[in-house]
């Protein structure tokens, strides 16, 4: 599903006055959330003086990222409309100059709900919706700016009501996803013990404080300025400075650290992000899901070289400062800029020689060549950022995004490839890329770690894909690579030594200290955290002197990440396991359940709990831990094997058998739990029920070893002996060197010769 925030096109736009857009707002005191925090001043403060750049970001998306229902504001049919998709059904009307939904609650019944507020512009608009405790929900139909018609963000099936993904679930709260970027200011404010919202800003939508920082102190410094008043007492002008970390918070994948990040502040200090993970970007590090372009970028060579957001984007606009290939040639022309000489940027790429398509086509755009499009939230297009070269070799083989067949529909890879032979030669199949790398790690393959090695080591590398790389090779690899992690850890670049402390979190306990134990008091707090994190477990171990203290402190900043996402079920759960690891099973037990309170129907927390209590030896609270997550998803095979598995502790065992066939049931791929319920099966005598459990497996690659050898002692316990020297064979080709493998191969298939 979608990430609820929607993203407004351009990325980087140093921000003023959304006052400016007041012609198309209600007045400001209509908005019971609007409060001028500590160190800031009204927007309309701003407009006052700099009426230019006001008027100029009243047309920005930022200016309508968000704003209070009205009817010039809502862009949405609610003339007595109708939705219904995929069992989702709504309907859209106005009462009493209300803008009305009637639609499923929480509750599964259909009720009406008043939309207080707009969110985003275009090509989407959602609403939100006030349910009561502060908590604003976004509705999941939006609004197709462009089609002119209602859609469903959702997929597949509709969610439960009350589940997570339900629209009245956490994932849909305005208060807890998108409240960080759409508006000035905004503080989140929960109220852990009534789990009810205060949260307040400074202006609904975007306004010249969300970039520029608090306005107080430049409001004194130009009070004084006007008066002719000393102006000591105020430093500079007063407001932050704004570069490209500016638009970073927002149009990045990234967890906030803290509460209250302001804008002049490191990135690294006030947001974590996701590094190249496989489930984000594809292996040749272009966008996948919804990542924004943070991540992009830090790959690239415009960003190495040293061009930011505001060398492309118009700071207030919110437009790029040319239109079509002037914008590249800015740089990437047959003189080279003074500012990027030594990177020489220089050449006649704005020609048909280059392209090899017609002057003015859509195939001779920069753009469409090097920033290929990818649809999120359904309808809304958005450009990569990595800058990437197309490598439709590397689409044929990893199944990569590139250009040539994104815009040439129905071609194929193999036909872009010939033509680039055919204009370049065949070089451009030897560019180095990072794909052949991460597709290996992707597939579990061990042989792929020395490629991530020379990745680390390579200093043409981004720092996003040598700490990437670590975290893969740490993976992978375990033990073997503490080496490699130790100096990751010692690495210049904040993002390579942020993928050393997340690396050491997969190698063994006692290796974590000696690997990251110095970047507990990493100058970075994002990699505070994260060695904090991942040294947990290792606090047994004894830590000493300035180490121990340099553990607590971290711990401090850990508490202050938890303490900003109070609200985030998965971030308590995970706090949870930390204390777990610290021997704090009290503490432990607190933050599991205020995860399972916070969102009743994630399986996680729940499992945490239950395998918190079987470490207790509270063998009853486990199963019946289990039992409850149960009730909340009993479609999860997870939940329904840990069932099982807490059951058999109770010897319990037909209540065991019926979840352990469950999960295999839900999950018919997954060998441990096939292998776990074929051993509970022969435990109670069901042998001839074991083996018929284990058989399927053969139907592909058998590549589990444990699975393998259970169905050898259970096919030979059966005298099943042609079954069983299937799984022999098996076993003996995944290990080409276990003698007693080859030995029994041999002696199965002379007893299947003198059978015969």
């Amino acid at each position: 599903m979608a990430i609820l925030r929607t993203v407004l096109l351009t990325c980087g736009m140093s921000v003023f006055a959304a006052a400016a857009a007041a012609e198309t707002a209600v007045p400001r005191s209509a908005d019971p959330q609007i409060a001028i925090h500590d160190g800031f001043v009204d927007e309309k403060t701003c407009a006052s003086c700099h009426a230019g750049q006001a008027a100029a970001f009243a047309t920005s998306h930022h200016a309508k990222a968000m704003a209070l229902a009205n009817d010039k504001t809502v862009l949405a049919d609610f003339n007595n409309t109708r939705f219904e998709r995929n069992g989702v059904k709504a309907a859209f009307f106005r009462r009493d100059g209300q803008f009305i939904v009637r639609t499923e609650g929480d509750d599964g019944k259909q009720a009406d709900f008043e939309v207080k507020y707009t969110f985003a512009y275009e090509p989407l608009q959602q609403y939100l919706v006030d349910l009561g405790g502060g908590k604003l929900q976004a509705l999941d139909i939006a609004w197709d700016t462009q089609k002119q018609e209602w859609f469903w963000l959702g997929e597949g099936s509709k969610a439960k009501p009350g589940s997570t993904f339900h629209w009245t679930g956490p994932f849909y709260r305005w208060n807890r996803t998108c409240i960080d970027c759409h508006s000035t200011d905004p503080q989140t404010n929960f109220q852990p013990e009534t789990k009810e919202y205060n949260s307040s800003y400074v202006e609904t939508s975007i306004g010249c404080q969300s970039c520029h920082g608090g306005g107080a102190k430049h409001v004194e410094w130009a009070s004084a300025k006007r008066g002719n008043a000393s102006t000591a007492a105020v430093a500079g002008l007063g407001l932050a400075k704004v570069d490209a970390i500016t638009c970073f918070g927002c149009h990045a994948r990234r967890t906030r650290l803290v509460d209250g990040y302001r804008p002049g502040g490191s990135f690294l200090d006030g947001f974590s992000p996701a590094l190249l993970r496989s489930d984000l970007y594809f292996p040749d590090g272009q966008m996948l899901d919804e990542v924004f372009e943070y991540g992009s970028f830090q790959q690239s060579k415009m960003a190495k070289a040293g061009v930011t957001c505001l060398d492309c984007h118009k700071p207030h606009e919110g437009s790029v400062k040319a239109v079509g290939n002037a914008l590249c040639t800015q740089c990437h022309t047959e003189t080279a800029p003074e500012r990027f000489a030594a990177n020489d940027p220089s050449g006649a790429f704005d020609t048909p020689a280059h392209t090899h398509h017609p002057q003015g086509s859509a195939g001779a755009l920069c753009a469409n060549c090097h920033m290929p499009e990818r649809t999120y939230m359904k309808v809304d297009p958005r450009r990569d950022h990595s800058f990437v070269i197309p490598r439709p070799d590397l689409s044929d083989v990893y199944g990569t995004p590139n250009a040539c067949t994104l815009c040439h529909a129905g071609k194929t890879n193999a036909w872009a490839s010939d033509n680039l032979d055919s204009w370049y030669g065949k070089a451009w199949r030897q560019r180095p890329t990072i794909a052949h790398a991460f597709v290996g790690a992707s597939q579990n393959d061990p042989a792929s770690v020395e490629a991530l090695r020379k990745l680390v080591e390579d200093q043409e590398q981004a720092g996003i894909v040598k700490g990437s790389a670590i975290v893969e090779m740490s993976r992978l690899g375990g033990a073997e690579v503490a080496a490699d992690v130790k100096a990751a850890a010692e690495n210049s670049d904040p993002l390579v030594r942020l993928g050393a402390a997340e690396a050491a979190g997969s190698l063994p306990p006692e290796h974590r200290l000696d690997a990251i134990g110095k970047l507990l008091a990493d100058t970075t707090r994002a990699v505070r955290v994260a060695a904090a994190r991942a040294l947990g477990a290792t606090s047994s171990l004894g830590f000493l002197g300035d180490q121990r203290r340099d553990f607590d402190a971290a711990v401090d900043d850990l508490r202050a990440y938890v303490q900003a996402n109070a609200d985030v079920a998965e971030t308590q759960s995970s706090f949870g396991s930390f204390l777990f690891e610290q021997r704090r099973t009290d503490e432990a037990e607190q933050a599991f359940r205020r995860a399972i309170s916070l969102d009743p129907t994630l399986p996680g927390a729940r499992i945490n709990l239950a395998e918190l209590y079987r470490a207790a030896g509270e063998n009853k609270k486990s199963e019946q831990t289990y039992a409850e997550a149960i009730i909340a998803s009993p479609d999860r095979a997870d939940l329904r094997y840990g069932h099982g598995l807490s059951l058999v502790r109770q010897k319990a065992m037909a209540g065991a058998i019926r979840e352990l066939e469950a999960a295999v049931r839900l999950d018919p791929g997954n060998s441990r739990y096939r292998t776990t319920a074929a051993i509970a099966l022969d435990s109670v005598g069901q042998t001839e029920d074991a083996f018929a459990l284990l058989d399927p497996a053969l139907s592909g690659d058998a590549t589990d070893a444990n699975l393998l050898g259970t169905a050898i002692q259970i096919g030979l316990k059966l005298r099943r002996y042609a079954q069983t020297l299937r799984f022999a064979e098996a076993l003996a080709r995944l290990q080409p060197n276990n003698p007693n493998a080859a030995e029994l191969v041999r002696q199965l298939r002379a007893v299947e010769r003198d059978g015969k």
